[in-house]
């Protein structure tokens, strides 16, 4: 199931919300999704949707239609939150917020090429989270001042080593933990997923990257920035 635009519903207003923006929140913890959503509603937010999920979050825009903001995480229990960012952006969200845990050059690179206009790391300060959003309600672009230097690199066209752009933010979990030493089951302990989930990861891994070596594979996502 895809994003579409509700029967009826048009985009967003083409001048900047200030008082009265509505709002969707999309994060799977119930306590930053709440601190969002109060902080959004103190900007002067009059209506503010949450979703846990990308399938709560489709649901929500499907009956809603495209709202002044949305506010998403990437790492989402259901999938990729890049996936749900380029749907919403292609269905006439035009001002997108990622708020990430996630503060390597992939992620941050990904998010913008999806259509985001700001980046914000979940570590931020309120004061910093607040004057994100505002600006990208203004109609601006914004980067946490951790990542903005990665943003410009990429903007300056920075090389990502080849297939390294097409992983998926789940699958540069697995990585990070591959490049750890953790077993396949380690992993899946880790992630939640089953031993044979993690081997299929790692099958679209090697077939992205062209190699099935765990050293190899690492070594390329390490050199492109990815992981440290």
């Amino acid at each position: 199931m895809s994003v579409q635009n509700a029967p009826g519903a048009g985009g967003p207003a083409a001048s900047a919300p200030t008082k009265g923006f509505t709002a969707l929140v999309v994060d799977d913890h119930p306590l930053l999704r709440e601190s969002i959503i109060s902080r959004l509603r103190t900007m002067g937010a009059s209506q503010v949707y949450e979703a846990a999920s990308i399938a709560e979050a489709r649901a929500r825009a499907n009956a809603s239609g495209p709202l002044d903001l949305c506010v998403l995480d990437l790492g989402l229990p259901d999938g990729n939150g890049l996936d749900l960012l380029g749907e919403l952006r292609a269905n006439g969200w035009v001002r997108l917020v990622v708020l990430s845990a996630a503060d390597d050059p992939y992620s941050v690179r990904a998010a913008f090429v999806a259509g985001a206009q700001g980046y914000l790391l979940k570590s931020a300060s309120p004061a910093v989270v607040a004057d994100g959003v505002r600006q990208v309600l203004d109609g601006g672009v914004y980067a946490d001042p951790s990542v903005a230097s990665l943003l410009a690199a990429g903007l300056r066209g920075g090389r990502v080593e080849s297939g390294v752009s097409d992983l998926s933010a789940r699958e540069i979990e697995v990585l990070r933990l591959v490049a750890d030493g953790q077993s396949n089951k380690e992993i899946g302990d880790r992630l939640s997923l089953s031993a044979l989930t993690v081997k299929s990861h790692l099958a679209r891994i090697a077939r992205k990257l062209g190699t099935g070596d765990r050293a190899e594979m690492v070594a390329l996502v390490m050199r492109a920035g990815v992981i440290r």
